[in-house]
């Protein structure tokens, strides 16, 4: 049998994936209708399964979009010719819950196969993760494609450390063309969710080095915090980020004006007076901050590559795409 249609086909897939998308509102509206409404179903089920993994999974959209982009590289596997992002130096023990975005993915496919790519699927249910907490509901841009590979080492080189202060992250959200409201605002996920006795054992007990704890620690809060994570405990123990840890509201801004920040990197922007102003803000006025946030994200979800993609029927793997199949035959 002649190759020709086969390499006709890989063409013009190839042609398709290497065009820049354009995001718009409602871009399955014709191809897979029910698609939003599926993904904040398969929501609310991993909610009521466990109220924390929303929190997990909203994460996602930020450790994806920043490195190459809203792409799903995150997702992906290590092969044995990849090293991919899941166990990069921010992400190693501290992503979870992939399992939800692969519940969402399998109702996806059984109702509009090969249709909605998983890019698409981390900013919906980033989206919906903040809504179904009490927090503010949008309308998201889709029409993403999904990266054919991932770097352990882009991400190495990207993400910052719970250790980073607000200088940093201003210059780092800056490079993503992201303001400093932007980014104190889009710091408010930690309005929901847990961390790891491990993202704060320095700020407990060797602050910059100085054998002592982190001075901006409200005294009380310390003391709760070293009962929680002692020295030679488990620090795969976690701790909520904030008061009220399953909702999403102010109270993450209001902890940091009274010294009860979790982590060395929300603290800091209390501590710093380019952030504090902003930090004041949100703690006194909820509307606000729900406003910048949703803002924030959608800024965050235009990040693009402009690499080639695909729609993968796995979120966890490329797919093998015709010219391979020719390769192999």
């Amino acid at each position: 049998m002649s190759l020709l249609p086969h390499l006709i086909l890989y063409l013009t897939l190839f042609t398709v994936a290497v065009t820049r998308e354009t995001l718009r509102p409602r871009f399955y509206s014709e191809t897979c209708p029910e698609a939003e409404s599926i993904v904040r179903r398969e929501m609310k089920k991993a909610m009521i399964k466990e109220a924390r993994s929303v929190a997990s999974v909203m994460r996602f959209q930020f450790h994806d979009c920043f490195v190459n982009g809203c792409d799903a590289s995150l997702l992906l596997d290590d092969t044995p010719n990849m090293l991919g992002e899941k166990l990069s130096l921010s992400n190693i023990d501290s992503l979870r819950s992939f399992e939800v975005v692969d519940d969402i993915k399998e109702a996806l496919e059984k109702a509009c196969p090969a249709t909605v790519s998983c890019a698409d699927i981390v900013i919906m249910a980033a989206r919906d993760a903040v809504a179904l907490t009490g927090g503010p509901d949008w309308e998201v841009k889709l029409g993403r494609r999904d990266s054919l590979t991932a770097s352990q080492k882009d991400s190495d080189d990207i993400m910052p450390s719970p250790r980073a202060n607000a200088t940093f992250l201003i210059d780092l959200f800056e490079r993503f063309n992201l303001s400093v409201k932007d980014m104190v605002a889009l710091s408010g996920s930690h309005s929901i969710g847990q961390g790891r006795c491990f993202s704060i054992m320095f700020r407990l007990y060797n602050q910059s080095g100085s054998g002592k704890p982190d001075p901006a620690l409200e005294p009380s809060y310390r003391k709760k915090l070293d009962k929680l994570c002692p020295l030679g405990g488990d620090e795969n123990v976690t701790g909520d980020l904030d008061a009220t840890p399953q909702v999403f509201d102010n109270q993450y801004f209001k902890d940091l004006v009274s010294g009860r920040g979790f982590l060395n990197s929300d603290q800091t922007l209390y501590t710093n007076r380019v952030t504090r102003e902003y930090v004041k803000m949100f703690s006194e006025d909820q509307d606000e901050f729900f406003r910048a946030f949703e803002e924030g994200m959608v800024k965050l979800g235009d990040l693009q590559s402009g690499r080639p993609g695909e729609i993968r029927f796995n979120c966890r793997v490329v797919n093998r795409r015709p010219i391979d199949v020719l390769l192999v035959s």
